[in-house]
C-alpha cells in the first residue's frame, strides 16, 4: 500500500517491501517510485525516521531521472534511427512507395509509405499488433500458474499508457502498456506477474510482494532492468 511521508513543502509517496534483510534500505527507480526495502516488525517511527533523514537524497534521485527523462530526444521515424523490438536494438529504413508496409528483416525495420509522415503511424501500429499477439503469447502459462489460486484475468489488453507499464482493474482485467513490446521478455513476464498478484492482492502489501517472489523469484532484476530499459 502506498503511502506519504511530508517534508517541507514536498510529499514523497513511497511503498515499504519487508523481507527477511536485517537492514532498512531504500531504493529510487527511474519512474520516481520509492520503495522502502525493510527487515520484518520495522516499526513506522523507524521507516519516518529514515525517510527524513534520506529525503534529500530521494528528492535528488527523482529529480536527475526526471531531467534524464526531459533529455531523452523524442523519436522521429526516420532512417537511421534505432528503435526496439522484444529488447533488439533495430535500424529504422524508411522508404517511399505505393503501399504501406513494416517488416523486420536482420536487424532494420523496413517501413515503405506512400509519404514518410506515415511512418510513425505506421510503426505504432506495427507495434500494437505484435504486442497483442507476444502478450497474449507470453501470459498464457503465467495464467496457468495462477489457476492453482483459483483466479484468471477476465481479459487481457493492450494500449498505450501515460506512467505505467501495466494496471488491474476491479474486476479482473489486465492492461499492458503498448511500449512494453520494446523491452525484453522477462520483463514482459514481470509485468504480467506483478498484475495477476494484483488479482489476488489488490494493494502492495507483504503478501503481494509474498506471492511475486514465489513466482517470480528474480523479479527484482527484471524491474529493474526494464526501468532502466524503457528510460
Amino acid at each position: 500500500m502506498q503511502q506519504i511521508f511530508v517534508y517541507g513543502k514536498e510529499t514523497i509517496p513511497y511503498s515499504v517491501l519487508f523481507s527477511a534483510r536485517r537492514t532498512l534500505g531504500i531504493k529510487v527507480y527511474p519512474s520516481g517510485e520509492v520503495v522502502l526495502l525493510a527487515p520484518e516488525g520495522t516499526s513506522e517511527e523507524v521507516i519516518e525516521q529514515k525517510l527524513h533523514k534520506r529525503a534529500p537524497w530521494i528528492l535528488r534521485q527523482q529529480a536527475y531521472f526526471t531531467d534524464f527523462g526531459i533529455r531523452s530526444p523524442e523519436k522521429r521515424y526516420v532512417s537511421g534511427e534505432s528503435h526496439y523490438y522484444l529488447g533488439k536494438q533495430f535500424l529504422l529504413r524508411v522508404s517511399e512507395g505505393k503501399t504501406n508496409s513494416v517488416r523486420y528483416k536482420g536487424r532494420c525495420f523496413e517501413v515503405v509509405c506512400t509519404s514518410p509522415d506515415r511512418a510513425r503511424e505506421l510503426m505504432r501500429s506495427w507495434y500494437r499488433e505484435h504486442a497483442k499477439l507476444k502478450f497474449a503469447e507470453y501470459a498464457e502459462p503465467i495464467i496457468s500458474r495462477f489457476a492453482r489460486y483459483g483466479v484468471a484475468p477476465t481479459s487481457l489488453y493492450v494500449q498505450e499508457m501515460e506512467n505505467r507499464w501495466g494496471s488491474c482493474t476491479p474486476k479482473g482485467k489486465i492492461i499492458l502498456n503498448t511500449e512494453l513490446i520494446k523491452a525484453p521478455r522477462p520483463c514482459i513476464e514481470y509485468v504480467i506477474t506483478h498484475e495477476m498478484c494484483h488479482l489476488l492482492h489488490p494493494d502492495h502489501t507483504a503478501a503481494f510482494f509474498t506471492l511475486l517472489e514465489t513466482e517470480m523469484p528474480d523479479w527484482r532484476r527484471w524491474k529493474d532492468k526494464l526501468e532502466r530499459f524503457m528510460m
